[in-house]
C-alpha cells in the first residue's frame, strides 16, 4: 500500500498543478548526455562530509534499508507535471540519521553516474517525501529514468532530484550543482516558477 504523498502542495500553493505546468500521462526521459552504464557487481553509494560516519552501500545493502512507497507528483522545469506516480525508495532522513549529520551541515550536493550534481538546503531535504528512489510503479526504476537510484523532490522541480545518484555530500556552505551553475534556481519552487535564477 503506497502511503499518499500528492498533499504536499498545499503547502506551497492552491493547485496541484504548479503554475506553467501542464499534466502529462507519459514520464518523458530527459538527461544531460544520455543514459549512462553502471554495474550491480561495482556499483556503491556513498555518504560523505560533514557527518559523524561515512558510508558505503552496495546495490544489494541500498535495497535493503528500510524503505516507504509513496504517490508523488513530479514536476519538470520544461514545464510538464506527472501526478500520482508511485515510487519506492528509502527516506533521505533515513540515510541521514545513519550518518550522524554535524550540526554545521547547511546544504547538500548529490553525486551521479555521469558526473551530474545539484544541491539543496539539508532543511528542504529532511523530509520523509524525499526519496533515494529504486522503484516506479510497482517495478525496478527502469535506467532511463535513473535507475538504478535516483532522488525525488516532489517540492522542487526535478533537476534538483538527480538521477543515476552515486552519493550524497553534507556540505558546511552551498555549493552550487550543475544546472545551477549554468543559470537555474537554486531554490526551484514550482509554485513560484522559480525556474531560473
Amino acid at each position: 500500500m503506497a502511503e499518499d504523498a500528492t498533499e504536499l502542495y498545499r503547502e506551497y500553493g492552491d493547485d496541484r498543478l504548479p503554475p506553467g505546468q501542464r499534466e502529462f500521462d507519459e514520464f518523458p526521459v530527459l538527461s544531460k548526455s544520455g543514459t549512462p552504464s553502471w554495474d550491480p557487481e561495482s556499483w556503491s553509494f556513498e555518504v560523505w562530509g560533514a557527518v559523524e560516519n561515512e558510508l558505503t552501500f552496495s546495490y544489494e545493502e541500498f535495497r535493503d534499508l528500510p524503505a516507504t512507497t509513496q504517490r508523488q507528483d513530479f514536476h519538470c522545469v520544461t514545464g510538464w507535471s506527472a501526478l500520482g506516480c508511485k515510487f519506492t525508495g528509502v527516506p533521505f532522513p533515513e540515510i541521514a540519521a545513519r550518518a550522524g549529520v554535524r550540526g554545521n551541515a547547511v546544504h547538500v550536493l548529490f553525486h551521479a553516474l555521469d558526473g551530474y550534481t545539484t544541491d539543496l538546503p539539508l532543511e528542504d531535504c529532511q523530509r520523509q517525501e524525499v526519496l533515494f528512489a529504486y522503484g516506479r510503479g510497482g517495478e525496478d526504476l527502469a535506467e532511463p529514468h535513473g535507475g538504478p537510484l535516483r532522488v525525488v523532490t516532489p517540492h522542487k522541480y526535478a533537476y534538483k532530484g538527480a538521477k543515476w545518484v552515486t552519493g550524497v555530500e553534507f556540505l558546511i556552505e552551498p555549493e552550487p550543482g550543475y544546472w545551477e551553475q549554468r543559470g537555474y534556481s537554486d531554490s526551484a519552487n514550482p509554485w513560484n516558477e522559480e525556474r531560473y535564477g
